[in-house]
């Protein structure tokens, strides 16, 4: 019996030192986003500038793509005065860290109720057809084909429009995204068409989600 206990304590020791270890990671992440949470963590958040719109949905993203996005802010292949910033003063560690951070966030919150969405009109259905964009974003533009690609459903139409205008920005140093397939693909298209898009592939239901976070101590 003697020898059980001791066995008993040994092997809970053993699980608490295992536990604290998977700890550690999610702790350093959750230092890490402190500098995203004051926009991506405030539901509704609208950014002023360089342009007007409100801040993407990143919780339930891909890792891969946030991982991939960060770096283009900070390389300047994506133009963009606050992300830049931001991302200049990220190692590669901490930009892994962050997109783990955040394609795991919020999973633990019960899923929205399915909503009803309606067909597209035929005008967004042709759109959609000229653009093939479930040919990488996937079904419902929630199941990319590639994690490198982002989930779309759900995203704010604001951002969306922006976001694809801004492949078709060139010469211009705050505003601009430096992604040959997507600059070819936005550019077969006009701002009221990507307008419509955008509206569409918002009402869509997806994974992404705001998830409010406290200021981390």
């Amino acid at each position: 019996m003697r020898l059980s206990a001791l066995a008993a304590l040994a092997l809970a020791a053993c699980l608490s030192q295992t536990a604290q270890a998977q700890d550690t990671a999610p702790a350093a992440a959750r230092q890490k986003v402190a500098m995203c949470i004051g926009c991506h963590g405030i539901t509704g958040y609208q950014a002023s500038f360089p342009e007007v719109h409100k801040v993407p949905k990143i919780s339930g993203q891909n890792a891969k793509y946030i991982a991939a996005a960060l770096t283009a802010y900070r390389k300047g292949e994506r133009k963009h005065p606050t992300m830049k910033g931001i991302a200049a003063n990220l190692s590669d560690q901490d930009i892994t860290d962050i997109a783990a951070f955040y394609e795991a966030n919020g999973r633990e919150l019960a899923p929205a109720a399915p909503a009803t969405v309606a067909p597209p009109s035929p005008e967004v259905q042709a759109l959609l057809t000229k653009g093939n964009c479930a040919a990488c974003h996937g079904e419902g533009m929630n199941k990319p084909i590639d994690a490198s690609y982002p989930k779309l459903a759900g995203q704010h139409a604001d951002y969306l429009y922006v976001a694809l205008k801004s492949y078709q920005t060139e010469r211009n140093a705050q505003i601009g995204r430096g992604n040959a397939i997507m600059a070819n693909q936005a550019r077969m298209f006009t701002h009221a068409e990507l307008k419509l898009l955008s509206g569409y592939v918002a009402s869509l239901p997806g994974d992404l989600k705001t998830v409010p976070q406290p200021r981390f101590r």
